[in-house]
């Protein structure tokens, strides 16, 4: 069956997270408008340096919890991987949809919010309160998508 727009995207993001060198999460997103993809992303440490599938996540050895002390992981979330893709390739996203495969954090909602996103379509539920409260604030269309 041929499926429609929504779920087109969202397995393109699904599969952007095959990517991914997270070793506690795999995320990934697509940044689309007029039906073409601008952008993708999936989360995993910045270009040349260790992935934290070789060296292991401090996170992890710290036990901290998901949803908090983002500032001392080593990767980037996928949502901001695509942003920063389209900025690095002077692609305009103003206007565009994010299609991510987890609830953006509030880092990426913020990121989302000023680089013009209009609607995010995302996957799975993140422990981030405070994100869908701004997305929501700033008038950015939510979709949960549970279609895949």
């Amino acid at each position: 069956m041929r499926p429609d727009w929504d779920q087109y995207f969202m397995e393109m993001a699904e599969h952007a997270k095959t990517r991914s060198t997270c070793s506690r999460r795999q995320v990934g997103a697509v940044i689309v408008k007029n039906k073409r993809i601008l952008s993708t992303g999936y989360n995993g440490a910045p270009s040349g340096t260790a992935h934290c599938l070789d060296i292991g996540c401090m996170r992890e050895k710290l036990g901290i919890p998901s949803g908090e002390r983002h500032e001392l992981c080593r990767g980037l979330h996928a949502e901001q991987n695509a942003i920063i893709q389209a900025a690095y390739h002077g692609v305009s996203i103003e206007g565009a949809t994010l299609y991510a495969s987890l609830q953006p954090c509030v880092l990426c909602a913020k990121m989302a919010i000023n680089a013009g996103i209009v609607k995010i379509v995302f996957k799975g539920n993140y422990p981030d309160a405070l994100s869908m409260e701004m997305l929501k604030e700033a008038g950015i269309e939510l979709i949960q998508f549970d279609n895949i």
